[in-house]
């Protein structure tokens, strides 16, 4: 069972009694953020790709897309997403439990910057009703991540108001500005 390779895997960290398991599904990323009762951008989904040198896993966070552009610059391929079955074939971890964890191949593990913005995020666990709650640098570590990528996009844009100039009812047609606030990914994460 897979998520008793990923509950072996995380033994030698002392982690693997840390893994949370429910009665409901989290196998999307809407029903994990619903077990967890946490917003879906801080649960972290694993994405399996397949291209000429065989598989690769990407960490991102549930709100994130990937970007084909981003990711051909930075892998050299155009992302392809396995199907169900070769990703089972090369994780060990059935479609809704796939995680970094407990690989049945060694596959590079890849963490997307979408998830920095967060003190923690939560993977799964290797079934489609667990996961683990993690720091950045714990999910670096525990999943052997070869490095943080930025291969997505649609995450970064955290808060957009409208500002109307009197704050009464909008009249249709009236100016209004956008103002969107950008974080700075540089900054060291909260420890």
């Amino acid at each position: 069972m897979a998520i008793e390779a990923v509950r072996e895997h995380l033994k030698h960290w002392g982690r693997d009694s840390d893994i949370l398991e429910y009665a409901a599904s989290s196998a999307t990323v809407e029903l994990a953020a619903q077990a967890l009762n946490v917003e879906p951008a801080r649960i972290a989904k694993t994405l399996a790709f397949g291209g000429k040198e065989g598989a690769l896993l990407v960490v991102a966070a549930g709100d994130a897309k990937t970007d084909n552009t981003k990711f051909k610059a930075e892998f050299g391929f155009k992302p392809k997403m396995l199907p169900p079955g070769e990703t089972l074939e090369y994780t060990g971890h059935a479609v809704g439990g796939v995680c970094p964890f407990g690989l049945k191949s060694d596959i590079p593990v890849f963490l997307d910057i979408s998830m920095k913005r967060f003190k923690t995020v939560f993977p799964a666990c290797g079934s489609s009703n667990s996961a683990i709650e993690l720091t950045c640098s714990e999910l670096q570590e525990y999943s052997r991540g070869k490095k943080w990528v930025d291969v997505c996009k649609d995450w970064d844009k955290i808060v957009t108001m409208d500002i109307v100039e009197n704050q009464g009812p909008r009249v249709p047609g009236s100016a209004k500005d956008k103002i969107v606030i950008e974080p700075d990914f540089n900054d060291p994460l909260p420890q």
